[in-house]
């Protein structure tokens, strides 16, 4: 295995699951070795051989089930976790408690045909484990300690310093990505708040709406899951937050204080309501970006409804979706921000927003909720 090859152990009592990753894995280039193990017993005998880039574990097996073992990993050396799951309802809610205690993202696994599901779905798996193995040295924002190496120093955080830009026209794209930009927006009450995240974003999506007043405008939300794990998603951000936080129905009206997330399998667009303000449209349609829900889908929608009356906001996560769609909001006169690379769980999706000059702002994950409540002149919650 050379330097530059992903160490993959794969955990899970299923000898087919095993099989079938095994053969994907070592079909595609940039992956070395290849464990496979029936129950954290066993995998913790490999783990004290050679410690793996990244972990693709089951939750339900013998001996030790995967949230136990997971919480040992998160605790004695925090791993990129990719959970293989069920569809079935009570697989739902285990695997978002999962992503909550830090896995990064969920691999589906069907109750049948699971070959032929995996070989459909092999660039996304395969593309969603090197992606993980690529950010084993960095932090997860659900961490509180760097994921690395034993023995190696963390990289520094990036500038968090500002540079003001006061050109509220889209521009073609930013040459520097990594540089942070003062928002140069007006402090008034918006009528709707559009988030977008991917990889990670269970956890960030958690931080912020933890944080925010229930005083904040109606805030609508693609966080790309499957479409039995948003029910339960939005059960656990609304035990957590001040604001309600419940699974979008089609016609849901927009309003102070009301978070809604996109069901996952439709897309979810902003619409003008009947008797004013903002309400929501569920449709079904292809894939965008091989999402659906699609960011872009909704950024598009709240650029042609609100304009200036919305605030764009892109989180942790890997591709481009959302990307274009922030642009098209940032032109139409939206505020519009990023998550900054040092506390992204995966940078990809805020990356390609702000390479393209989509958002006026790339802003740590802590300081996000308390810029929305300053750009609506919402009081901070006091602790």
């Amino acid at each position: 295995m050379t330097l530059n090859q992903i160490h993959v152990l794969i955990v899970d009592d299923s000898a087919v699951v095993r099989r079938t990753l095994s053969e994907i894995l070592s079909e595609a280039a940039g992956f070395g070795q290849i464990d496979t193990a029936a129950d954290p017993i066993f995998a913790r005998r490999k783990m004290e051989q050679a410690w793996p880039d990244v972990i693709v574990l089951d939750i339900e097996m013998p001996r030790m089930d995967g949230l136990t073992f997971l919480r040992q990993i998160m605790q004695e050396r925090p791993t990129p976790v990719l959970i293989c799951s069920s569809l079935t309802q009570a697989g739902a809610h285990k695997s978002v408690e999962a992503l909550a205690l830090g896995a990064i993202d969920t691999i589906a696994k069907p109750a049948v045909g699971l070959k032929n599901y995996l070989d459909s779905a092999r660039a996304n798996l395969v593309n969603s484990i090197k992606t993980a193995g690529r950010i084993g040295r960095k932090a997860s924002p659900g961490l509180h300690v760097r994921m690395g190496k034993a023995g190696e120093t963390p990289a520094a955080p990036t500038n968090t310093g500002s540079v003001q830009n006061t050109d509220r026209r889209a521009p073609q794209g930013d040459k520097s990505i990594h540089s942070v930009v003062a928002i140069d927006a007006p402090v008034r009450r918006r009528g709707v708040i559009a988030i977008g995240a991917s990889a990670g974003g269970t956890v960030a999506l958690d931080r912020v709406l933890g944080e925010l007043s229930p005083d904040c405008p109606g805030i609508v939300i693609v966080q790309h899951m499957p479409a039995s794990f948003t029910g339960p998603f939005a059960e656990r951000l609304n035990k957590g937050s001040r604001m309600e936080v419940r699974e979008a129905s089609p016609g849901d009206l927009i309003r102070k204080g009301l978070a809604l997330i996109a069901p996952g399998d439709q897309h979810m667009e902003l619409q003008r309501a009947a008797g004013g303000g903002y309400c929501v449209a569920l449709k079904s349609g292809p894939p965008i970006n091989r999402h659906r829900p699609s960011v872009d889908v909704l950024f598009r929608s709240v650029a042609a409804m609100a304009a200036a009356d919305a605030i764009g906001v892109i989180l942790t996560g890997m591709g481009d979706d959302g990307a274009a769609g922030l642009l098209e909001m940032r032109a139409a006169g939206a505020t519009t921000i990023a998550q900054d690379e040092a506390t992204s769980t995966v940078f990809g999706m805020p990356r390609e927003a702000l390479r393209r000059g989509a958002a006026l702002s790339a802003l740590a994950l802590d300081s996000i909720p308390g810029e929305l409540q300053r750009l609506n002149g919402v009081q901070a919650i006091q602790t």
